[in-house]
């Protein structure tokens, strides 16, 4: 019986120290989107990341209704910033016309929109230790 308990105990804090280890979920929303067409791509970055190309976790999800939704796991406890585009043509980029606008919309977390590129100090956001949802206006 004293084999079995600490059987179960070992078994228990093993469980406990791998579910420490899961990470932070962030759940990420648009539901601005002026058109179904293509599918819309978010980026999770750091600050030495940001707007410096892919992130530290990428993913897209289909439009339905103007609204997409995707969700980033086992995000560790920091500092970040998502970065969201509708990729209307699905060419896996950001268009931009002659002048450097861009043709696509686009948003990121806090929804600070400004004349010029994204800064990451008006995006950033910190995980701790609870799972998180935002919501990106385009």
């Amino acid at each position: 019986m004293k084999n079995l308990i600490l059987t179960f105990a070992l078994v228990a804090s093993i469980g406990l120290g791998f579910a420490q280890d899961q990470g932070i979920t962030i759940t990420v929303t648009v539901d601005n989107l002026t058109s179904d067409e293509g599918k819309a791509s978010f980026s999770l970055h750091t600050a030495d990341t940001f707007m410096r190309g892919p992130g530290l976790m990428n993913a897209s999800a289909s439009i339905k209704d103007g609204k997409a939704t995707v969700t980033f796991t086992n995000v560790k406890p920091g500092e970040y910033a998502v970065i969201g585009m509708h990729d209307a043509n699905e060419n896996g980029k950001m268009d931009f016309r002659e002048n450097g606008m861009p043709l696509e919309n686009y948003g990121t977390s806090n929804n600070v929109m400004e004349f010029g590129p994204p800064q990451y100090d008006d995006a950033k956001f910190k995980v701790g230790d609870q799972d998180l949802e935002l919501n990106l206006r385009f």
